[in-house]
């Protein structure tokens, strides 16, 4: 039977991008909404010029946030006219726009220029109002209904003011659904696996996957960005079936030229996202640089099972290959859980044992969990090594059960949890992983403290 091979293009996150002037707090949003520190922030104009990507959620949906330098779209020449296009880019990429504005500075010349280039993409647009805390809402947005986007929405992205409304709004506007837990949490054998192979430019990945085939079923050429889309190509091998999505070269920001391989970003990430296991595929005659942990932080931060394949193994001596070894365990330590594995892809050397430890990773991250046995691990482990003392108690960890999988997530309810390090949780997470055999999966650990009944609630005063 003839197999298909069709570029990526559904059950995809949708993709936010932040727009608007210098130092109105689009990084501060955007590190909100991510809840990370991944951009840059400080009182101080110009200060994010590169696009930066994250994943954002909003109860059970999620979605890609882009975060903009400041926009001068008549900028011609200089860092202003390429921080211009990153942000043009960046709208190109989006399925929808937030239009963010100064409540405090009020309405300037330069927001009336980027609503009329706005407006021109034809993307759905909401114009948020940007620090607006203590401030009555339908007098700082006043002046702002002159942008004809529609009703301003006040927020702040410093306090978390009206944020989460915003967003709910944004992804209703895409008709974005609510996730149904039972189709995720569900193993179905006769789904196929979705397989995501990432890494740098020319690493490998599409003559990888023409060895897994048997054909030339992708283009591969010996120059960085041969592959542009995320291409998904179904095969079988011992009677399984599998997805195999080929994706584009994820490279350094800086070295980013082409319009069309900017795209690129967006559909690796979101090939990420909706895949079951991803492919981490590093060259074994390369060091092992910074952007191949930013890739490996994307595929931890998405939480998918996951294996690393130094490619290119075959063609190195003794003395690199050690070398590889201890920088993989130095540089990516924290994929302490993932089994690496040396091939070379235009031979099929490796590849073999490769893909048992991608089965082995699956169903470790498709893992059910019982609560019993949850729980009887985490006394164990308490009995074997308590939690330090917080003040003059220790933190009471009382049952465990499952939360969630692909990742597998473990709740724990107890009493002054919020007291647990950070260290100790990486020990929780290593017994339970040891226990369970959860080799090859992000593991997720959350923590419930139930309400003290003792704690009388503060009675109302008569007025």
């Amino acid at each position: 039977m003839l197999l298909t091979v069709r570029a990526k293009n559904t059950l995809m996150k949708p993709v936010i991008a932040i727009v608007g002037r210098p130092n109105v707090g689009k990084s501060t949003l955007f590190n909100r909404l991510t809840k990370s520190r991944d951009a840059l922030v400080a009182d101080f104009p110009g200060l994010t010029r590169d696009r930066h990507y994250g994943n954002g959620r909003v109860g059970e949906r999620e979605f890609i946030c882009i975060d903009t330098g400041g926009f001068e779209p008549v900028a011609k020449t200089g860092i202003l006219a390429e921080m211009a296009k990153q942000t043009k880019q960046a709208v190109a990429e989006s399925d929808l726009i937030i239009f963010l504005v100064d409540g405090r500075l009020g309405l300037a010349p330069q927001d009336r220029v980027i609503a009329e280039f706005l407006r021109k993409t034809g993307r759905p647009v909401i114009l948020a109002v940007n620090k607006t805390e203590g401030m009555p809402h339908s007098v700082v947005t006043a002046d702002f209904h002159e942008l004809a986007l529609g009703e301003p929405e006040a927020i702040s992205s410093a306090h978390g003011d009206g944020v989460r409304s915003l967003l709910e709004e944004a992804l209703d506007q895409l008709q974005i659904p609510y996730p149904v837990p039972d189709e995720e949490s569900v193993v179905d054998s006769g789904r196929p696996m979705k397989i995501a192979v990432v890494g740098r430019p020319n690493v490998g990945k599409s003559t990888f996957i023409n060895t897994l085939i048997g054909e030339e079923r992708v283009i591969a050429f010996d120059l960085p960005g041969t592959t542009r889309d995320a291409i998904e190509v179904p095969f079988e091998r011992n009677g399984k079936p599998y997805i195999l999505i080929d994706t584009a070269g994820l490279r350094r920001r800086g070295k980013v030229f082409e319009a069309i391989e900017k795209f690129s970003v967006v559909k690796t990430l979101q090939a990420i996202n909706d895949a079951n296991v991803v492919i981490l595929m590093l060259d074994a005659q390369q060091d092992i640089s910074e952007q191949d942990a930013h890739i490996a932080g994307y595929i931890v931060e998405a939480g998918r099972a996951m294996v690393v394949a130094v490619n290119k193994w075959d063609g190195i001596d003794t003395y690199v290959k050690e070398r590889a070894r201890v920088e993989i365990a130095q540089k990516l330590r924290f994929l302490d859980f993932a089994n690496v594995h040396p091939i070379s892809a235009k031979k099929g050397f490796g590849i073999k044992d490769l893909f048992k430890d991608v089965d082995k990773a699956y169903l470790a991250g498709m893992a059910k969990l019982s609560t019993p046995k949850l729980t009887r691990a985490m006394i164990d482990a308490v009995a074997h090594q308590q939690p330090k003392r917080v003040g003059r108690g220790r933190p009471k960890l009382r049952y465990a059960h499952q939360g969630g999988m692909n990742p597998p997530i473990v709740i724990i309810h107890g009493s002054a949890l919020n007291g647990i390090t950070d260290s100790y949780k990486r020990y929780l997470e290593g017994r339970f992983r040891e226990i369970f055999d959860l080799r090859g999966t992000p593991l997720r650990i959350e923590f419930r403290t139930a309400a003290n009944p003792y704690v009388k609630e503060e009675k109302p005063r008569r007025k």
